[in-house]
């Protein structure tokens, strides 16, 4: 019987090259094997063929690029979703490529279909004026209340990705000044993060409320929910929703479009260049692994842009020769002719 190398190489993938040799977070993780099941289910149901027929000699290029497609137009997945699942494919077939180099015509093919350009989409990001409104709203004569702003708070002024709030524990707050928490983000690599004083009075309420009721360890999630399991980004999400809805009815003209807890992260990005903050500090803090993408930042910010010409402008444009009672004829003068 003919032995199938796509099944042995997608298990050995799975089960033994992604535990052992590589750094890949849990959500890369689920990711990729979302990725396969997509395929999966692209096989059986619009192709009508078993699973179990799949072989490597099947998945040419034009196979996969057909699957993208259906992606796309049946499943209307985004560009960027789609983005993401040729990424996950373009990994196994550099895994394929090192065990079994007699593939190598076929992978160098398959890594060669290109990721789709993504359409640039005007980043979204909250004013101070917004932000002091949204940290205004929670009841914190509350026990709730004092968990939802410990919680909005941590995100906006860690600038943390939604899920690195999620996955905190009590170990990852040092409170006591000067303050700081260890965030865990992609790849599983991990930065310290000062927090601002203000912060830290908020987290303190928050934890001895916590241990008030219970007993906690160091590694008890920071966040849990009433069953004490730790809150997942689409709770997360709700809580901010829940206080944005309400800011939109006091303050319409401070929150327009999408906001969404990745928002306060754009947020204390830009309030920390507004700030004059170098963009190589702003790429750590963000835990970017190249300032290339934290200058996505500067490029969106009409207000960086504006500061910008004003300090070239003096450099540039030639002095002023005319005095002040010169100027003042001058603008008489027009006035006559406008």
């Amino acid at each position: 019987m003919k032995s199938n190398h796509f099944q042995q190489l997608l298990s050995s993938y799975f089960l033994k090259y992604i535990p052992e040799r590589t750094n890949y977070s849990d959500n890369t993780i689920k990711s990729y094997r979302d990725t396969f099941v997509l395929l999966f289910q692209y096989q059986e149901e619009h192709l009508n063929k078993p699973v179990a027929k799949m072989d490597l000699e099947m998945l040419s290029r034009e196979y996969l690029e057909d699957f993208l497609a259906w992606l796309e137009n049946e499943k209307h997945y985004s560009v960027s979703s789609i983005n993401q699942r040729l990424s996950a494919l373009h990994a196994f077939f550099k895994y394929i490529q090192m065990e079994r180099p007699e593939y190598i015509e076929l992978c160098a093919s398959i890594l060669g279909i290109r990721t789709r350009k993504v359409p640039v989409i005007p980043m979204n990001y909250l004013s101070v004026e917004a932000i002091k409104c949204l940290f205004s709203l929670p009841d914190i004569t509350t026990t709730e209340g004092r968990r939802e702003i410990a919680i909005l708070i941590l995100l906006y002024d860690s600038g943390a990705r939604v899920q690195e709030i999620a996955d905190l524990t009590f170990g990852d707050i040092r409170n006591i000044k000067p303050a700081t928490v260890k965030l865990t983000g992609k790849g599983n690599k991990t930065r310290i993060i000062p927090l601002m004083p203000q912060t830290l009075d908020i987290l303190n309420i928050y934890m001895n409320d916590c241990k008030r009721k219970k007993e906690i360890q160091l590694t008890h999630p920071l966040f849990f929910n009433k069953k004490c399991e730790k809150l997942t980004r689409a709770g997360i999400a709700y809580i901010l929703d829940k206080y944005v809805k309400e800011a939109r009815s006091l303050c319409p003209e401070l929150f327009s479009g999408k906001i969404s807890p990745h928002t306060l992260r754009h947020s204390k990005a830009m309030h920390l260049l507004e700030g004059g903050v170098n963009l190589i500090y702003i790429r750590d803090f963000l835990g970017h692994t190249s300032v290339i993408t934290t200058e996505i930042y500067a490029k969106s910010n009409p207000e960086i842009k504006r500061k910008a010409i004003e300090n070239a402008s003096p450099n540039v444009l030639p002095e002023e020769k005319y005095s002040a009672k010169e100027k003042k004829e001058m603008i008489e003068w027009l006035k006559t002719i406008i």
